[in-house]
């Protein structure tokens, strides 16, 4: 069984729709909006997404911000979501996922990448300290608009 990493295609929008909801608790995420907002960012570089294939089963996903801050050369990648379907845990899948970003933030002069995770989800914690990710921060969230 070969995990394939590959560019976000058109066709793959709807299979990341579970995983948004079921694996990341997203339930903002719907058909409707999850197309506009993939094709709204395909063509701008900044932003990128990379799909897990197993089978030719898309089985995982993570998605990028690329951002600067000041006082820092270069730019920074900030992972927006990342998500292996449960059943497909622990197979190396997301791991292979963190890689390939980590290679594009290289590619495009990051000088790191980090990610936010919520704080009950505790078994993401361990994978992100196991793939070379330190606690940092606690990351603080405010709705503007409901």
């Amino acid at each position: 069984m070969e995990i394939i990493i590959r560019e976000i295609e058109t066709t793959d929008y709807l299979a990341l729709l579970p995983l948004w909801n079921n694996e990341l608790g997203n339930r903002n995420v719907t058909a409707e909006n999850i197309s506009l907002y993939y094709d709204k960012i395909k063509d701008d570089d900044r932003y990128k997404t990379y799909v897990a294939l197993l089978e030719d089963e898309v089985v995982g996903f993570v998605s990028s911000a690329q951002t600067y801050a000041v006082g820092f050369d270069g730019s920074y990648m900030q992972i927006i979501g990342i998500a292996v379907k449960e059943e497909k845990h622990n197979k190396g899948i997301g791991t292979k996922l963190i890689q390939r970003m980590e290679d594009y933030a290289r590619e495009k002069g990051c000088y790191g990448i980090g990610v936010c995770s919520g704080l009950k989800r505790t078994d993401a914690h361990a994978f992100y300290e196991r793939n070379g990710f330190d606690k940092g921060s606690f990351a603080f969230n405010k709705t503007l608009f409901q």
